[in-house]
């Protein structure tokens, strides 16, 4: 096995914590939840080494954060509304740009090939540091600190997101769309998996019924479903 090639952590850890406003106790926490799968596999040969279950545990955190800071503080709302919210808030696209406003993408360590090949500004990679540094948070400060670090980078897509004026999540509209026509709920399958570990392609449909309405296709799961759920709104005419 390789053995990776430390960066400098401080001066790195220093400006990602200026970021979050939050000083960690262990800095490698911090590390991990900035490397790339691609850069670990370039630097131990290994992909799992990277971001991937500090991303699981963040984005985990990262709902119970948000479904707990609207439940208090909008309490008029009913479920359903809570649910559009959050959907809006914690999506991919959200997500990323939240990162990017924040700077978190130019911080994240990426594989040479990923760096030429533009990952920097990739939602689905950005989007998954940030879940993955909300896990980092988690477990070195518990979920008040996750908290606090959530509605900072957040705020600003919170704001919009209760003014109406973020974005829509693809994912969303389709769901609210077809239940308003009365066909029920939308269901997605992954229709294949392409390429190697650290830089898989997924292939997802999304139906309802017996009908296909879309496909699309991505770098995770979750980014080949929304593609599939905006190209389902473009065939079906409803697309903003």
């Amino acid at each position: 096995m390789r053995t990776e090639k430390k960066e400098p952590i401080l001066m790195k850890s220093k400006s990602a914590e200026d970021i979050l406003q939050y000083r960690f106790s262990d800095k490698e926490l911090l590390e991990k939840a900035l490397t790339h799968s691609s850069y670990a596999n370039e630097m131990t040969g290994d992909p799992a080494n990277g971001n991937e279950r500090l991303e699981f545990l963040g984005d985990a955190v990262l709902d119970a954060v948000i479904s707990v800071y609207l439940f208090e503080k909008y309490k008029e709302k009913a479920e359903g509304e809570l649910t559009r919210l959050r959907a809006l808030i914690v999506c991919e696209k959200s997500l990323s740009a939240a990162g990017k406003a924040a700077g978190v993408n130019a911080l994240i360590r990426l594989g040479r090939g990923e760096e030429m090949g533009g990952g920097r500004q990739r939602s689905s990679i950005v989007a998954d540091a940030v879940e993955a540094v909300i896990g980092a948070v988690y477990l070195d400060g518990g979920m008040a600190a996750a908290e606090a670090v959530v509605l900072h980078l957040l705020s600003a897509a919170i704001g919009e997101a209760l003014s109406g004026t973020l974005f829509m999540d693809h994912k969303t509209e389709l769901q609210e769309w077809l239940q308003h026509q009365g066909n029920g709920e939308p269901y997605y399958r992954i229709l294949s998996e392409e390429g190697p570990d650290h830089a898989k392609i997924f292939t997802a449909s999304v139906n309802a019924g017996k009908l296909r309405l879309g496909v699309g296709s991505g770098h995770n799961k979750k980014e080949a479903e929304q593609e599939a759920a905006r190209n389902a709104l473009e065939t079906i005419g409803t697309k903003r």
